[in-house]
């Protein structure tokens, strides 16, 4: 629910705004000038691996993010929102076509690891590309006129499925891989080329700005996709070095710079869309595609800390999947509120399609726009389903979360863990024996679900050998005693 007190009826006042717009183009119209176009430009950035509790907003006190300290001030705030899977392919492919993984048969990172040999179970085959059948976001508002462009990180698909494939007319650095070799130059990318010692975040942001100011009369919708905060970890010199003279704790200088030079992209486009006078018909939202890494390299060096959660990337523990979102939508959020109703990354299709005023189709996902304005939605569980080994020291296993309560299902030796969120967010205290008959009804409840959307499950190994089978794991969780 949205945390505002002096919360006015939004309904009322898009209302006197639209009433005064038609004015105003009246007005034009008369004048001979061009009215404004009531279509909505849309802003959709997206880091990649940044955590939860990476950011000011998100209290983190240690690295510097003012410029998304002040976007937090104008856009309304989520708690709760999560990604639909602890590695970044599957949540990408959910949010281009508003489907679970689990229904796109694209469950883990492209083109995911080698199986364990002696591993206890064998995981399942998956798609190597977004399946071309499932519409994108882009592919479903082109045809209302929309430019499109897809700068960044792309990771579902190579030759035949980049973003050129997949309706975007434009795809700046986006190819099948994961991460770049390097942040600095020189580097070839698709449409880019990085000069020696450009540094790659900073060329992708100014490669959005050119894109959003290229044509200030059409609408547009950019995908503005960062490579960073993935591997390797790279930044500016000078920024690292005023980490490493603070004391890091449990957190990687490099790391802090990265997720500065992060912020410091996100105040560049902001500021784009101001000069330019674009800003009060932007949507803009600011969202992670899985939780920050916690460990990893088999030295399980800590790379960020998503504490008060549990885990991180690669996990289905709230730090691998619970992500930072904000949401500023002029005239329709309210500045500075909060919305703590649990959201999942499948819900971005259809709201960009509501906004854009093109017809989502049958997906799993419903619309933020109610939310958005202020009104509470009915409860409806949110579904994970993750049946591989991550390179993160994540196990095969599926989630369901209704409300408050959230159970997690390892497929390795169909453990249960139960966890009362709102009381225990590091999932610490598993209550599946307190809560049986809770845990039985979620278990069916997510059994279902994978039925539903024929959810492709591990099968025994017939070589498997308990004295190896957890070879090359890093950041291992041990598995918490019931109550």
């Amino acid at each position: 629910m949205a945390h505002d007190s002096n919360h006015v009826s939004l309904n009322r006042r898009t209302l006197l705004e639209t009433l005064a717009g038609g004015a105003l183009a009246g007005s034009l119209t008369r004048l001979g000038a061009a009215p404004p176009d009531p279509r909505w430009n849309i802003l959709f950035v997206l880091m990649d691996d940044l955590g939860w509790h990476d950011l000011g907003p998100y209290g983190n006190r240690f690295i510097d993010t003012p410029n998304l300290n002040r976007f937090a001030g104008q856009s309304v705030r989520f708690t709760n929102a999560y990604a639909a899977c602890p590695v970044c392919s599957p949540t990408r492919a959910s949010i281009m076509t508003g489907k679970y993984p689990a229904r796109l048969h694209l469950t883990d990172w492209i083109p995911g690891r080698k199986q364990f040999p002696t591993a206890r179970i064998l995981t399942p085959k998956f798609n190597q590309f977004l399946p071309v059948e499932d519409k994108t976001i882009a592919e479903t508002i082109s045809p209302r006129g929309y430019r499109t462009a897809a700068i960044g990180k792309w990771h579902l698909g190579g030759p035949g499925h980049l973003p050129t494939d997949r309706g975007f007319g434009t795809n700046i650095a986006g190819t099948a891989a994961g991460h770049p070799p390097t942040y600095f130059g020189p580097l070839e990318l698709p449409g880019l080329n990085l000069a020696p010692g450009e540094f790659l975040t900073e060329r992708l942001t100014n490669e959005g700005i050119r894109f959003m100011n290229a044509d200030r009369r059409t609408p547009f919708f950019l995908y503005q996709a960062h490579f960073t905060v993935h591997m390797p970890l790279q930044a500016r010199d000078e920024v690292i070095a005023k980490y490493r003279k603070r004391d890091t704790g449990d957190v990687n200088p490099i790391y802090c710079a990265m997720v500065e030079s992060a912020d410091d992209s996100m105040g560049h486009l902001m500021k784009a869309l101001d000069d330019s006078g674009q800003a009060d018909r932007t949507i803009v939202i600011f969202f992670s595609d899985n939780g920050g890494v916690r460990y990893q390299g088999k030295q399980n060096r800590p790379v960020t800390d998503n504490s008060p959660l549990r885990a991180g990337k690669g996990h289905v523990f709230e730090g691998g999947i619970r992500e930072p979102l904000m949401i500023r939508w002029p005239g329709v959020t309210r500045a500075g509120s909060v919305i703590d109703e649990p959201v999942s990354s499948v819900d971005f299709f259809p709201t960009i399609c509501e906004a854009a005023g093109a017809a989502p189709g049958k997906v799993d996902g419903r619309s933020l726009v109610p939310l958005l304005r202020g009104k509470k939605q009915p409860e409806r569980p949110l579904f994970w389903h993750y049946p591989h080994f991550s390179d993160q020291g994540g196990s095969p296993a599926g989630a369901v979360r209704l409300g408050e309560w959230k159970l997690l299902e390892f497929y390795e030796d169909g453990r249960l863990e139960l966890y009362h969120l709102v009381d225990d967010p590091g999932e610490r205290r598993n209550l599946v024996r307190r809560e049986a008959a809770r845990a039985k009804k979620l278990h069916a409840l997510l059994a279902d679900w994978r039925r539903s959307v024929d959810a492709a499950m591990p099968t025994p190994n017939p070589q498997y050998d308990p004295a190896h089978s957890s070879e090359g794991l890093t950041g291992y969780q041990p598995p918490t005693e019931p109550v």
